[in-house]
């Protein structure tokens, strides 16, 4: 074993931490949600043709990041907002999904940056699922 392995976690690091992913958490899908409302073209533009009504499936997207990033801030709130923005975000992978599978319809975006963008997805996933977690569950 490594010495790493060999001391326990700090809790205070480890709420530190948490608490910074939920800080991480709540901007990306704040401004996220806002952007559903100011560039309401753009997210139309990605949504695969078999949703139907992309508008207003843009907007009750949109409503929900900003609903989930609300809930982050109320601690009694936290995980129910966490695993809301999870199902949220496994909700929205079509769109990514459709870009990369159709980059020839959006060529301000590389496919590499498209593959990427999926890639950090997972990791976003992650961080929603370990931020929100409650703390007595982290070992």
């Amino acid at each position: 074993m490594t010495p790493s392995q060999n001391m326990p976690a700090n809790p205070k690091k480890i709420r530190q931490l948490k608490l910074a992913g939920v800080a991480f958490v709540f901007m990306y899908f704040m401004f996220g949600g806002i952007g559903h409302f100011v560039f309401t073209p753009f997210f139309v533009n990605i949504v695969p043709p078999y949703i139907v009504w992309a508008h207003a499936v843009v907007y009750i997207s949109g409503v929900f990041e900003i609903l989930g990033a609300l809930g982050l801030c109320i601690p009694a709130l936290r995980r129910l907002a966490g695993w809301g923005l999870f199902a949220l975000t496994l909700a929205v992978t079509p769109a990514n999904i459709h870009m990369l599978l159709n980059s020839e319809l959006y060529p301000d975006f590389p496919p590499a940056v498209l593959v990427l963008r999926l890639v950090i997805q997972v990791g976003l996933l992650w961080l929603i699922w370990w931020s929100t977690k409650p703390t007595k569950q982290l070992s």
